[in-house]
């Protein structure tokens, strides 16, 4: 996995990993996990600020190009100007462009490729050895993104670790507890819940913009 690290002042995180605990506690105003928040890691990739795609249109020089996503989610294009990009996949962005060319260029041919994914980062504060927010390049667990961090420290409280998680429906933040220990002591990754047969992912996959608090 290539991962690109921005470290974080020690000082600073601390001061991050202070003010997450009192505004994530116990009498925390974030939201505690709705069902369905916590996924497997089968969901496909969705475009994002910062990320890189060639666009190409069969035939039309003018138009094909490489381009950014900007901070707002959309990219620039000639005769189509703005246009959404972040929260697509590459193949519904296609169908977008398509459409919206379809008034200058009818029945036009285009393609969309990521070329450079600069969306994925996750961020990781409190008593881990090397705290700091961390830019993926392939799906990872919270196990894994742990792992870069370095681990827990000798001081962290294992048992109250959390993944704050932005809610894009509501705009609120949720709080996913994460079994460390348990996970630890058996040495799997899934667990199956009293009476069900089905196993519910306990290592699960981070989503963009996640934050691990390690208390």
């Amino acid at each position: 996995m290539r991962i690109h690290i921005s470290p974080v002042a020690p000082r600073l995180v601390t001061a991050l990993a202070m003010a997450a605990c009192v505004a994530f506690g116990e009498h925390s105003f974030a939201r505690q996990q709705p069902a369905g928040a916590v996924e497997g890691c089968t969901a496909g990739y969705v475009i994002g600020p910062e990320d890189v795609l060639d666009i190409a249109v069969w035939k039309n020089t003018d138009i094909s190009r490489t381009v950014p996503v900007r901070p707002d989610g959309k990219i620039s294009l000639p005769l189509l100007n703005d246009v959404q990009a972040a929260g697509l996949s590459p193949m519904q962005l296609r169908d977008a462009l398509t459409k919206g060319l379809a008034p200058y260029i009818p029945d036009a041919a285009v393609s969309v490729l990521v070329h450079e994914v600069h969306s994925f980062k996750v961020t990781v504060i409190g008593q881990v050895k090397t705290p700091g927010r961390y830019e993926l390049k392939d799906r990872a667990t919270v196990l894994d993104v742990l792992a870069l961090a370095g681990g827990p420290t000798e001081y962290a409280e294992r048992g109250r670790i959390v993944v704050l998680r932005n809610d894009p429906s509501t705009a609120a933040a949720v709080r996913i507890p994460f079994p460390y220990d348990r996970l630890r002591s058996n040495g799997g990754s899934v667990e199956s819940k009293p009476g069900s047969k089905a196993k519910t992912p306990e290592n699960f996959c981070v989503k963009p913009g996640d934050v691990i608090l390690v208390p």
